[in-house]
């Protein structure tokens, strides 16, 4: 039996985790707690189906609507970001981390600090603080297991580490692969959110098109797995079917496969170290027929280069760095700045940072505090930044 948190399980990665827990044969479960953000109505149709000890909404203006849902079922009904904090720190033996951006942050941190397996898919906790992340799931035990796909897969296929010549991260391309920068320039959300091959949700569906989402990812990899960025390579893999690589000094390159559905990593994390059934799609190579690969054009996705220039400098500006990404794919779904203003604007942000000495090479952040500190400074020039752009 495992007792099981899930934080935004009302998100994508929430949902299919929800879907995960449910469809699988022969793993046995009790949730501890469900952690939502606003949709209401998900969050206390999953509570009724798997009657967790508590079900948390953060949107405080929901509160009544969640305990009159509830109410005769005997299940907390909480809500703010205090009893958010408050769910992952309750006892459960495994954590799903799913609240998206850096608001995922001190959560995720509660349930490290209590030695949890954190089945990690905000990116953002290695993002915004690598080193202290790291540092505090060293202090108090906690396993980290990575749910992203291209992680998962890495963990997957990860053998001896110093055997490790480079990891490839794979990415889709996303909808704008083949588009030409003036269609990109005039390309609306929706025409952004309209992924390839993944259901997600809407902002890691825009840094999926701008690939912010595979810069963010290698800052991400080099954290987990204490590979160097230079050591980090991305390659564009249309069919989304071989999610990374492992490239080892003796000339073996290792590579986990599946179909892009995200219940695969969510399940293998679920069960790690075993595994269990899922009914996720199975692969068909033969019908499949050709799996493609090409170089990442940085002309049209100079988010790329710009995450990695970041890593390249300091944990300070890949906090910096997510911070005003959040900020430009607000503007962006907003109809407040175009598309291509998305890493313009985040490169402003760094660059005007820089410039005040609020960011500098090799400095990093000491303390939490200090990197919820530049994560609002980040996002508050980022705002001043955003002015200069119009769609």
């Amino acid at each position: 039996m495992r007792r099981v948190t899930i934080l935004g399980s009302t998100g994508s990665i929430g949902r299919s985790t929800v879907a995960v827990l449910t469809e699988a044969p022969d793993f046995e479960f009790a949730v501890e707690a469900l952690v939502g953000g606003d949709n209401v109505g998900l969050l206390i149709e999953q509570a009724r189906a798997l009657r967790p000890s508590v079900a948390v909404i953060a949107s405080e203006k929901h509160l009544d609507a969640l305990r009159t849902g509830l109410a005769g079922t005997g299940i907390q009904a909480q809500a703010g970001h205090s009893a958010v904090i408050d769910a992952a720190a309750r006892p459960s033996d495994w954590v799903m981390s799913a609240i998206t951006g850096a608001a995922g942050l001190k959560p995720t941190l509660a349930a490290v600090a209590r030695g949890a397996k954190v089945a990690l898919a905000n990116k953002e906790c290695l993002v915004c603080a690598g080193s202290l992340f790291m540092d505090a799931a060293r202090t108090h035990g906690a396993t980290l297991l990575p749910v992203d796909s291209e992680h998962n897969a890495i963990f997957q296929v990860l053998g001896r580490p110093q055997d490790v010549e480079k990891l490839i991260l794979t990415a889709s391309g996303g909808p704008f692969r083949t588009h030409s920068l003036e269609s990109m320039r005039k390309a609306s959300a929706a025409e952004a959110l309209d992924h390839p091959n993944w259901a997600m949700g809407q902002k890691i569906s825009i840094d999926s098109a701008t690939m912010m989402n595979k810069g963010l990812e290698l800052i991400e990899a080099a954290y987990l797995f204490g590979v160097p960025e230079e050591r980090i390579e991305i390659v564009v893999h249309p069919q989304s079917i071989v999610h990374s690589l492992v490239s080892y000094r003796d000339g073996s390159v290792l590579a986990q496969l599946g179909a892009p559905d995200m219940r695969i990593p969510i399940a293998h994390a679920l069960a790690w170290p075993d595994r269990i059934q899922t009914t996720a799609p199975r692969l068909d190579l033969a019908a499949i027929g050709n799996l493609s690969f090409e170089a990442p054009d940085l002309t049209r996705f100079p988010a790329l280069e710009v995450a990695r220039g970041a890593m390249k400098m300091g944990q300070g500006a890949p906090t910096a760095l997510n911070a005003a990404n959040e900020v430009a794919v607000r503007a962006f779904l907003d109809g407040q700045i175009a598309f291509l203003d998305i890493a313009a604007l985040v490169t402003e942000t760094l660059e005007a940072l820089v410039a005040h000495g609020l960011i500098a090479a090799g400095a990093e952040p000491r303390t939490f505090e200090d990197v919820h500190t530049l994560d609002e400074t980040a996002r508050r020039v980022a705002v001043e930044h955003r002015q200069r752009f119009s769609s």
